[in-house]
């Protein structure tokens, strides 16, 4: 049985503080995320226009 004067040290509930851990955790991943989308579609569309221009270079265009 705990003494009446003794500390708290584990027991205290700190809801909100948990709730800051998720949002700022979820803003996090958001950033991370939105970061690696952006990085990926400036690459892809690199990559597209020099393979636009190589068919366009070697006559290659039209229906296949």
């Amino acid at each position: 049985m705990r003494a009446v004067n003794e500390p708290k040290t584990c027991e205290d509930d700190r809801p909100g503080a948990v709730t800051v851990d998720w949002v700022v955790m979820t803003v996090a991943v958001l950033g991370i995320g939105i970061a690696v989308l952006a990085s990926i579609s400036t690459g892809s569309h690199g990559r597209s226009a020099n393979g636009s221009d190589y068919l366009v270079d070697t006559g290659r265009t039209g229906a296949f």
